[in-house]
């Protein structure tokens, strides 16, 4: 099978919810093909959907390296990083990720989430509203965040 076809049904698995099949579809992969960004990208998905928070975050961090002005990677990364407990540095790897970050809503939203974990709640509110102002659909999402209860939104 080719590869165009075997990614074809990695994005089919991953449609499907079936993470572990959309993996599984990977195996066997030539080195240099497992290393492309767009396999990793896949991988990346495919780790995060399946809750394989470790394993995403180097992965994540991986992609961080080969593409520091990609700010979707840094997202991720920090994300995985928070979901394994390490708020700190998904924190961290926020703050040190590429400049238009600035710009994104979900930078905003996931600072507002690390801060009122890491007990900032001045700091937490202020990215929240500027999360809100670029993305007003982000509010409904924090209504339900667990890492803002107790946050008056």
């Amino acid at each position: 099978m080719d590869l165009e076809t075997r990614l074809n049904s990695v994005v089919g698995f991953l449609q499907l919810e079936m993470p572990q099949d959309a993996l599984g579809e990977l195996t066997g992969l030539a080195e240099e093909e497992l290393n492309s960004s767009r396999v990793q990208e896949l991988v990346l998905a495919a780790q995060m959907m399946d809750k394989q928070w470790n394993a995403a975050v180097v992965t994540a961090q991986r992609l961080c390296r080969q593409h520091p002005r990609k700010k979707a990677y840094f997202i991720h990364a920090a994300y995985c990083l928070h979901e394994i407990g390490d708020t700190t540095a998904a924190r961290e790897v926020l703050l040190k990720g590429p400049k238009s970050l600035i710009k994104d809503a979900l930078f905003h939203y996931n600072m507002g989430c690390y801060s009122a974990v890491l007990g900032d709640p001045n700091a937490a509110k202020s990215y929240l509203d500027r999360a809100f102002e670029l993305d007003e659909s982000l509010r409904q999402l924090a209504q339900t965040d667990k890492d803002l209860v107790g946050l008056v939104l």
